[in-house]
């Protein structure tokens, strides 16, 4: 049974930094494709970053050059370091998990998805 927990989300200033984490268990973590998703109240869910199982990222464009998606597939778990963070980034932040992905960023390529974690920004 998949099971995916996020953590690290909390509220920062505008221009601070978080990391979220996302602890994998039940399956096979290094192959599958793992992803970052938000959504904010009131609009779609979003693709931030996604890794697939053979390590190459895919990052939605308003977040390049500020978020990195990593891994510890030791530890499976998917990292999101989140930098120079602003408002519009306010959202629940949601990691998904499955396999034969195609299209990273899009949420309806996953079927296994974690419960959130908010993440405020505050200008």
């Amino acid at each position: 049974q998949v099971q995916l927990v996020e953590s690290g989300g909390g509220s920062v200033q505008s221009g601070g930094s978080l990391r979220l984490s996302c602890a994998a268990s039940g399956y096979t973590y290094s192959s599958y494709c793992m992803g970052w998703f938000r959504q904010a109240p009131g609009k779609e869910r979003e693709g931030v970053a996604a890794i697939d199982s053979d390590g190459s990222t895919s990052y939605a464009d308003s977040v390049k050059g500020r978020f990195t998606i990593s891994q510890d597939n030791a530890k499976n778990t998917l990292y999101l370091q989140m930098n120079s963070l602003k408002p519009e980034d306010t959202a629940m932040y949601y990691c998904a998990a499955d396999r034969g992905t195609v299209w990273l960023l899009s949420p309806n390529e996953y079927n296994y998805w974690g419960q959130g974690t908010q993440v405020t920004v505050s200008s």
